[in-house]
């Protein structure tokens, strides 16, 4: 199963946003980007993108699905009705996804390799020992 572990937000100021995330939800900077701060929540990575033309507005730009065998995720996606937009891993450690349109016109990216902060497969928490007293 593909996991969403990436969540890109377009926004005025990425300086202001993530000084919010950290302060309201104690995310934690985990990089910078070109246009923007990644920051995470230990799971998932939210990457903060200042807007850059009179056609973005702020909001959701895009979500990233990690998998584990890209060539058959891009095969699935595609028999689902996803088209190709953009981009692809140069080598297999390579950082770079692959972009795709939904049939609804949502974008969203495939990797194999994830994005920084997040973790793939999430261990659930241990609960506490119960007490026989």
């Amino acid at each position: 199963m593909a996991k969403l572990r990436h969540i890109a937000l377009i926004v005025p100021d990425p300086e202001a946003s993530a000084q919010f995330f950290e302060k309201a939800f104690d995310f934690k900077r985990v990089g910078k980007a070109r246009r923007g701060i990644y920051l995470s929540d230990g799971t998932v990575n939210v990457a903060l993108l200042k807007i850059e033309n009179e056609n973005e507005k702020t909001g959701i730009y895009h979500f990233g699905m990690w998998v584990d065998d890209l060539d058959e995720a891009e095969k699935k996606a595609s028999a689902a009705g996803a088209t190709y937009l953009a981009g692809r891993p140069t080598s297999p450690n390579s950082f770079y996804e692959c972009k795709y349109r939904s049939p609804d016109g949502i974008v969203f990216d495939l990797t194999h390799n994830g994005w920084a902060g997040a973790v793939k497969d999430v261990v659930p928490a241990k609960e506490p020992a119960k007490s026989h007293a």
